[in-house]
Order: structure tokens, then sequence, then C-alpha cells
């Protein structure tokens, strides 16, 4: 399918062709999120799961699962868990970032206040360790417990990498590795293990979600210094003001000269921005090709999850996988 000639986006057209799983999905969550005792809880989750998010993380459990041939029915558990993990960290990231709005919406914490955003996140990772926990399958269990790890170290690595002009490339990845791309290949490796997959077809799986979860973050930071704030839903230079070290950043101090090093040791590392340093920002990644690099680094990911989806059985579903990596990176082509 050409992107530049589709009228439906990849995420939509796989929506459609798992909507009968998705239904389910979303029965469940709202099933589980229920609270007889705490009526606070649904509210907030209420807020976040229903704010119009895509669903990418259990859909890639659904279309894992499937690819390889499964009928059901933990499927649908196992992605409940996936979205459940995933609200419960968007909650707690509002609150660490002191957000005040995520999908055009006021965020949990502006609503409400921190505390219940944190106790709500608390119970959304007790309720996924219940679901995961339903399958009776441990090696399931395993992966989806190490991700929730993964993603919690992930976001304390950030703490300490975010405004250190010393974080190289490496160490992004991590962080990458840990806040977004864990879930993602969690979600398509559990789908291939329920699904009693093959290691070779399962590492496959692995591969993709973690390539696709690299390119999706490095597409999210490129567009963070080059973006239409109508199409991506945040302003240009939000993570520039928010003194996050991002790829472009990291690439563009590494070839600093001395008088760069102190302008961006300046606007990062102690938060002293005046006016016009966004731009004079840009102008430096630009100076250093550092977008065109971090473009590059996102087009290789992308690339890298394609090859790895092209080992599994060809279906329909596989061939809306391998679109939707071409789609997370046509955003920058």
């Amino acid at each position: 399918m050409s992107l530049d000639n589709a009228t439906t986006k990849p995420h939509e057209e796989l929506a459609r062709a798992l909507d009968d799983g998705m239904t389910a999905v979303n029965a469940l969550i709202r099933d589980r999120m229920a609270s007889e005792h705490a009526p606070r809880i649904p509210e907030v989750t209420a807020h976040l799961v229903e704010a119009g998010g895509k669903r990418l993380r259990p859909m890639l459990v659904l279309a894992a699962a499937r690819i390889c041939g499964y009928p059901g029915p933990y499927d649908v558990h196992l992605a409940a868990t996936v979205e459940f993990i995933h609200t419960a960290t968007l909650l707690h990231d509002d609150v660490v970032d002191e957000s005040r709005q995520r999908r055009g919406r006021p965020t949990a914490n502006l609503l409400w206040d921190n505390k219940s955003s944190v106790l709500v996140g608390d119970y959304l990772f007790a309720r996924a360790f219940q679901l995961m926990v339903e399958p009776g399958n441990l090696r399931v269990l395993s992966i989806l417990s190490n991700a929730a790890a993964t993603i919690a170290e992930g976001e304390v690595l950030q703490l300490s990498a975010a405004q250190d002009l010393r974080t190289s490339e490496d160490i992004y990845l991590k962080v990458v590795r840990g806040k977004t791309a864990a879930l993602f290949s969690a979600a398509t490796e559990a789908g291939g293990v329920i699904a009693g997959a093959n290691n070779d077809q399962v590492q496959a799986l692995f591969d993709y979600g973690d390539a696709l979860g690299i390119a999706f973050q490095i597409v999210d930071d490129l567009l963070d210094y080059q973006g239409d704030a109508k199409a991506t839903g945040k302003n240009v230079g939000d993570d520039f003001r928010e003194r996050k070290l991002t790829l472009p950043v990291i690439k563009a101090v590494a070839k600093a000269d001395d008088e760069e090093r102190a302008f961006w040791a300046r606007t990062i590392e102690k938060g002293k921005q005046e006016d016009g340093d966004l731009e004079h920002a840009i102008t430096l990644l630009n100076k250093h090709d550092a977008l065109e690099e971090t473009r590059a680094d996102a087009l290789a990911w992308a690339a890298k999850a394609k090859a790895a989806m092209a080992t599994l059985p060809q279906s329909d579903l596989r061939r809306m996988l391998i679109d939707l990596a071409d789609y997370v990176v046509a955003r920058i082509n």
C-alpha cells in the first residue's frame, strides 16, 4: 500500500481488521477499571482511557497473536494488560513532568491532583498484573513483568540523563528502550508466545516491536524541533523549554565548540533560557546536520522493523504492521 495515496492510515486499517478483538479488549478494560469502593479510580482512568488514543499497543498484541495463528481468548487479556501498563505510566509521567495537557485535554493531575494520579496509576499497575496472570503462561508473565520493570528503570534513568550534557546516544537509547520501546516489544513478543509461535518467530516479533518503538520515539523527538504544532499536538520547542536532552541535541552537543557547548549548558543544564534561544538552538542543530542525522536514524530503525516482519508468515496483518513502520516515519520523509 502506498502511503502517499492511502486514504486510510495503517493504524486505522489495523483497527478495522482487529475490530472484534479490540471490542473485547475495550469491554475488558472497562470491566477491570471499575472499583466498588473508590469511585475516583474509574473517573480518573476513564478520563485518560477514553481520550481517543490509537490503542496501538493492544492492537500489536492481537496482531502478533493472529499472525501466528492464535484463535484466542487470552490475547485479549494481554492486550488489556499492556494498555493498563501504558495508561499507568502516562498518569505517573504527567505528575513527574508537571504536564497540564495530554491529547488536547487537561491532564488527570490538573483536573484532580497529583496524589490521585499516582495512586490510580498504582491501581492500574496492580490490575495489569492480575490480568497477565490469568492466561497461566509463565513465559508471558515474565515478558510483561520485565517490561514493567524496564519502563520504570528507563524513567528513572531519564531523570538523571535528560539535563546532563554528558549523556551519550547509547544512554539515550537505553532511555528510549525503557520509556517507549519496552512496551511495544513486550506487546508483540507476548502475542507470539501466547500463540505458541516458534522461537525464531517470537524473536522476530520482539525485534519488530523494539525497532518500531525506537523509531516512534526518535520521530517524536525530531518533530519537536521541526514539526507542525497542529499535526503533532505539541508546540515546536516543548522539549527544549522542558530542558530535555533528546537525540538531535545530543548529536549537536557532540560536535559543539566551546561557545556552543556553553549555550547548551546554560539552556539545558542550568535552565536559564532567554528570548531567541530556541531559534538559536535550531540554528545549531541545522549547522551540525543533527536533524538530518536524527531523521536517518529513525528511518533506519523503521527499516529494521520491516525486515523483522519479513521472516513471518505472509498475511494481511503482517502487511499492515509493515505499513505501520512506514507510517511512523512518514511524517519526516
